[in-house]
Protein backbone atom coordinates (compact mmCIF):
# COMPACT_ATOMS: atom_id res chain seq x y z
CA UNK A 1 0.00 0.00 0.00
CA UNK A 2 0.81 3.73 -0.22
CA UNK A 3 0.44 5.48 2.78
CA UNK A 4 0.20 9.21 3.79
CA UNK A 5 -0.43 9.98 7.64
CA UNK A 6 -0.86 13.26 9.41
CA UNK A 7 -1.66 13.47 12.99
CA UNK A 8 -2.55 16.73 14.57
CA UNK A 9 -3.09 17.59 19.12
CA UNK A 10 -6.04 19.19 19.77
CA UNK A 11 -4.66 23.10 20.07
CA UNK A 12 -3.39 23.34 23.83
CA UNK A 13 -3.58 20.02 24.44
CA UNK A 14 -1.19 16.94 23.99
CA UNK A 15 -1.68 14.11 21.10
CA UNK A 16 -3.69 11.13 22.66
CA UNK A 17 -3.58 9.64 18.89
CA UNK A 18 -1.13 7.64 17.80
CA UNK A 19 -0.71 6.05 13.59
CA UNK A 20 1.65 4.19 12.29
CA UNK A 21 1.66 2.77 8.74
CA UNK A 22 3.74 0.31 6.41
CA UNK A 23 3.30 -1.22 2.91
CA UNK A 24 1.38 -4.23 4.51
CA UNK A 25 -0.31 -2.27 7.51
CA UNK A 26 -1.76 0.62 8.46
CA UNK A 27 -3.03 1.24 12.34
CA UNK A 28 -5.23 4.56 13.97
CA UNK A 29 -5.54 5.00 17.87
CA UNK A 30 -7.69 7.24 19.31
CA UNK A 31 -6.72 7.11 23.37
CA UNK A 32 -9.70 7.78 25.56
CA UNK A 33 -8.72 11.22 27.57
CA UNK A 34 -10.15 11.68 31.44
CA UNK A 35 -10.96 14.62 32.82
CA UNK A 36 -8.67 16.53 35.49
CA UNK A 37 -9.48 14.85 39.17
CA UNK A 38 -10.43 11.82 38.12
CA UNK A 39 -7.39 8.87 39.27
CA UNK A 40 -6.58 6.73 35.93
CA UNK A 41 -4.73 4.36 38.54
CA UNK A 42 -1.99 4.78 35.49
CA UNK A 43 1.82 5.89 36.23
CA UNK A 44 2.10 6.49 32.09
CA UNK A 45 -0.63 8.13 30.87
CA UNK A 46 -3.01 7.64 27.45
CA UNK A 47 -0.65 8.62 25.28
CA UNK A 48 1.86 5.95 26.23
CA UNK A 49 -0.58 3.55 26.82
CA UNK A 50 -1.84 4.48 22.60
CA UNK A 51 1.74 4.21 21.27
CA UNK A 52 2.70 1.22 22.94
CA UNK A 53 -0.43 -0.52 21.80
CA UNK A 54 -0.63 0.68 18.58
CA UNK A 55 3.55 -0.29 17.60
CA UNK A 56 2.46 -3.80 19.37
CA UNK A 57 -0.37 -4.13 17.43
CA UNK A 58 1.25 -2.95 14.03
CA UNK A 59 4.03 -5.65 14.72
CA UNK A 60 1.82 -8.32 15.38
CA UNK A 61 0.21 -7.89 12.16
CA UNK A 62 2.91 -7.42 10.01
CA UNK A 63 4.53 -10.73 11.86
CA UNK A 64 1.54 -12.77 12.58
CA UNK A 65 0.11 -15.12 10.31
CA UNK A 66 -3.53 -14.99 12.63
CA UNK A 67 -6.55 -13.02 12.00
CA UNK A 68 -6.31 -9.44 13.62
CA UNK A 69 -8.99 -9.83 16.07
CA UNK A 70 -6.10 -12.38 17.43
CA UNK A 71 -3.25 -9.75 17.28
CA UNK A 72 -5.69 -7.16 18.55
CA UNK A 73 -6.06 -9.50 21.51
CA UNK A 74 -2.06 -10.66 21.80
CA UNK A 75 -1.14 -6.57 21.64
CA UNK A 76 -3.29 -5.56 24.80
CA UNK A 77 -2.48 -8.95 26.51
CA UNK A 78 1.46 -7.87 25.90
CA UNK A 79 0.85 -4.02 26.38
CA UNK A 80 -1.17 -4.67 29.94
CA UNK A 81 1.69 -7.14 31.22
CA UNK A 82 3.97 -4.00 30.43
CA UNK A 83 2.59 -2.14 33.43
CA UNK A 84 0.42 -4.38 35.47
CA UNK A 85 2.97 -3.90 37.77
CA UNK A 86 3.05 -0.36 38.23
CA UNK A 87 -0.75 0.66 37.77
CA UNK A 88 -4.23 -0.50 38.26
CA UNK A 89 -5.04 -1.73 35.20
CA UNK A 90 -8.31 -3.19 36.02
CA UNK A 91 -9.74 0.80 36.43
CA UNK A 92 -12.63 1.49 34.55
CA UNK A 93 -10.63 4.84 34.40
CA UNK A 94 -7.03 3.21 33.11
CA UNK A 95 -6.35 3.92 29.77
CA UNK A 96 -7.98 2.81 26.82
CA UNK A 97 -8.73 3.47 23.11
CA UNK A 98 -10.62 3.09 19.76
CA UNK A 99 -8.45 1.33 17.50
CA UNK A 100 -8.84 1.17 13.07
CA UNK A 101 -6.69 -1.61 11.24
CA UNK A 102 -6.06 -2.24 7.64
CA UNK A 103 -3.63 -4.84 6.38
CA UNK A 104 -3.18 -5.93 2.95
CA UNK A 105 -2.67 -10.38 2.88
CA UNK A 106 -1.44 -11.43 -0.07
CA UNK A 107 -4.58 -10.80 -2.41
CA UNK A 108 -7.30 -9.94 0.71
CA UNK A 109 -7.22 -6.76 1.80
CA UNK A 110 -8.43 -6.87 5.78
CA UNK A 111 -9.47 -4.65 8.69
CA UNK A 112 -10.77 -4.27 12.27
CA UNK A 113 -12.49 -1.10 13.67
CA UNK A 114 -12.93 -1.39 17.59
CA UNK A 115 -14.53 1.86 18.98
CA UNK A 116 -15.72 4.98 17.04
CA UNK A 117 -12.62 5.17 14.73
CA UNK A 118 -13.95 4.89 11.06
CA UNK A 119 -12.48 2.81 8.24
CA UNK A 120 -13.49 4.39 4.58
CA UNK A 121 -13.20 1.95 1.75
CA UNK A 122 -13.53 2.93 -1.78
CA UNK A 123 -14.66 0.03 -3.69
CA UNK A 124 -16.27 2.24 -6.67
CA UNK A 125 -19.59 4.00 -6.07
CA UNK A 126 -20.58 4.68 -2.48
CA UNK A 127 -17.64 4.41 -0.45
CA UNK A 128 -18.34 2.05 2.25
CA UNK A 129 -17.79 3.53 5.96
CA UNK A 130 -17.08 0.26 8.48
CA UNK A 131 -17.53 2.36 12.61
CA UNK A 132 -18.84 1.16 16.10
CA UNK A 133 -20.90 3.41 17.54
CA UNK A 134 -21.77 1.49 20.43
CA UNK A 135 -20.34 4.26 22.90
CA UNK A 136 -22.79 6.64 21.51
CA UNK A 137 -25.79 4.31 22.73
CA UNK A 138 -24.47 4.72 26.80
CA UNK A 139 -24.83 7.72 29.14
CA UNK A 140 -27.47 9.17 27.44
CA UNK A 141 -29.21 11.40 30.00
CA UNK A 142 -25.64 12.72 30.89
CA UNK A 143 -24.34 13.19 26.84
CA UNK A 144 -28.10 15.72 26.85
CA UNK A 145 -27.30 17.40 29.93
CA UNK A 146 -23.46 18.32 28.33
CA UNK A 147 -25.05 19.55 24.94
CA UNK A 148 -27.25 22.42 27.34
CA UNK A 149 -24.06 23.58 29.54
CA UNK A 150 -22.31 26.33 28.74
CA UNK A 151 -18.75 25.72 26.74
CA UNK A 152 -16.29 26.77 29.36
CA UNK A 153 -18.21 27.00 32.02
CA UNK A 154 -17.19 24.96 35.38
CA UNK A 155 -20.81 23.70 35.25
CA UNK A 156 -19.95 21.79 31.42
CA UNK A 157 -16.99 20.42 33.41
CA UNK A 158 -18.80 18.74 36.12
CA UNK A 159 -20.90 18.00 33.84
CA UNK A 160 -18.53 16.35 31.30
CA UNK A 161 -16.48 14.17 34.59
CA UNK A 162 -20.26 12.97 34.63
CA UNK A 163 -20.64 11.26 31.00
CA UNK A 164 -17.17 10.13 31.43
CA UNK A 165 -18.13 8.37 34.80
CA UNK A 166 -21.39 7.13 33.47
CA UNK A 167 -19.37 6.11 30.16
CA UNK A 168 -16.90 3.73 32.25
CA UNK A 169 -18.99 2.44 34.02
CA UNK A 170 -20.29 0.50 30.92
CA UNK A 171 -16.85 -0.05 29.52
CA UNK A 172 -16.19 -3.21 27.92
CA UNK A 173 -19.44 -5.22 29.44
CA UNK A 174 -22.33 -6.48 27.58
CA UNK A 175 -24.66 -4.21 26.97
CA UNK A 176 -22.23 -1.55 26.60
CA UNK A 177 -19.47 -0.62 24.61
CA UNK A 178 -16.25 -2.21 23.62
CA UNK A 179 -12.78 -0.66 23.30
CA UNK A 180 -9.20 -1.60 23.80
CA UNK A 181 -8.05 -1.47 27.61
CA UNK A 182 -6.29 -4.05 29.59
CA UNK A 183 -9.49 -7.04 28.64
CA UNK A 184 -8.13 -9.00 25.48
CA UNK A 185 -11.18 -10.20 25.41
CA UNK A 186 -12.52 -6.75 23.85
CA UNK A 187 -10.60 -8.00 20.23
CA UNK A 188 -13.17 -10.43 19.99
CA UNK A 189 -15.91 -7.95 20.13
CA UNK A 190 -14.44 -6.00 16.95
CA UNK A 191 -16.08 -5.44 13.93
CA UNK A 192 -13.89 -7.41 11.50
CA UNK A 193 -13.59 -8.22 7.12
CA UNK A 194 -12.28 -8.46 4.10
CA UNK A 195 -12.80 -7.94 0.80
CA UNK A 196 -10.38 -8.86 -2.48
CA UNK A 197 -7.40 -6.25 -2.20
CA UNK A 198 -7.96 -5.57 -6.22
CA UNK A 199 -11.45 -4.01 -5.12
CA UNK A 200 -10.29 -1.66 -3.05
CA UNK A 201 -9.31 1.78 -4.69
CA UNK A 202 -8.50 4.23 -1.70
CA UNK A 203 -9.12 3.81 2.18
CA UNK A 204 -9.18 6.10 4.62
CA UNK A 205 -8.66 5.21 8.65
CA UNK A 206 -9.70 8.63 10.73
CA UNK A 207 -10.37 8.77 14.66
CA UNK A 208 -13.37 10.49 15.58
CA UNK A 209 -11.87 14.04 16.10
CA UNK A 210 -10.90 14.29 11.81
CA UNK A 211 -14.30 11.92 11.17
CA UNK A 212 -15.65 15.81 12.06
CA UNK A 213 -15.16 16.43 8.50
CA UNK A 214 -18.27 14.80 7.31
CA UNK A 215 -20.03 13.89 11.11
CA UNK A 216 -20.01 16.90 12.59
CA UNK A 217 -19.14 19.51 10.40
CA UNK A 218 -20.35 18.48 6.68
CA UNK A 219 -17.60 19.96 4.53
CA UNK A 220 -18.32 16.82 2.66
CA UNK A 221 -19.59 13.24 2.21
CA UNK A 222 -17.59 10.31 2.59
CA UNK A 223 -16.47 10.59 -1.27
CA UNK A 224 -15.13 14.18 -1.14
CA UNK A 225 -13.28 13.39 2.17
CA UNK A 226 -11.27 10.33 0.31
CA UNK A 227 -11.23 12.89 -2.66
CA UNK A 228 -9.35 15.62 -0.23
CA UNK A 229 -7.17 12.97 0.93
CA UNK A 230 -6.13 12.14 -2.60
CA UNK A 231 -5.67 15.99 -4.13
CA UNK A 232 -4.39 17.58 -0.47
CA UNK A 233 -3.39 15.29 1.70
CA UNK A 234 -4.15 13.81 5.37
CA UNK A 235 -2.84 17.22 6.35
CA UNK A 236 -5.33 19.54 4.52
CA UNK A 237 -8.24 17.81 5.80
CA UNK A 238 -7.20 18.52 9.39
CA UNK A 239 -6.71 21.71 8.64
CA UNK A 240 -10.21 22.41 7.27
CA UNK A 241 -11.49 20.76 10.45
CA UNK A 242 -9.41 23.04 12.73
CA UNK A 243 -10.97 26.18 10.71
CA UNK A 244 -14.60 24.88 11.14
CA UNK A 245 -13.90 24.82 15.46
CA UNK A 246 -12.51 27.81 15.63
CA UNK A 247 -15.07 29.64 13.59
CA UNK A 248 -17.96 27.68 15.64
CA UNK A 249 -15.97 28.93 19.58
CA UNK A 250 -19.56 28.98 21.19
CA UNK A 251 -20.05 25.53 19.64
CA UNK A 252 -23.67 26.88 18.41
CA UNK A 253 -23.81 25.80 14.49
CA UNK A 254 -22.18 22.68 15.27
CA UNK A 255 -23.03 21.31 18.35
CA UNK A 256 -20.43 19.02 19.89
CA UNK A 257 -19.06 17.36 23.17
CA UNK A 258 -16.02 20.19 23.42
CA UNK A 259 -14.70 22.42 20.61
CA UNK A 260 -11.48 20.69 19.36
CA UNK A 261 -10.50 16.98 19.53
CA UNK A 262 -7.31 15.05 18.24
CA UNK A 263 -7.42 14.16 14.38
CA UNK A 264 -5.64 11.41 12.76
CA UNK A 265 -6.15 10.51 9.38
CA UNK A 266 -4.14 7.65 7.13
CA UNK A 267 -5.25 7.45 3.29
CA UNK A 268 -3.67 4.27 1.64
CA UNK A 269 -4.13 2.96 -1.85
CA UNK A 270 -2.65 -0.34 -3.37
Amino acid sequence: MHVALSSAARPGGSNEDFAVGSAECVVVLDGAGTPEGLPTGCIHGVAWFARTLGSALHSEAVEARGNLAGCLATAIRNTTDLHRGTCDVDSPFSPSATVAVLRSRGAEAEWLVLGDAALVLDHGGEPEVITDQRLAGVASEERAALRTAVPGSVEEGRTHTRLVQAERAMRNTPGGYWVAAADPGAAEEAITGSTPLAHVRRAALLTDGAARFVDTFALGDWSACLDTLQQHGPADLIKQVRDAEFSDPALDRWPRSKMHDDATVIFARP
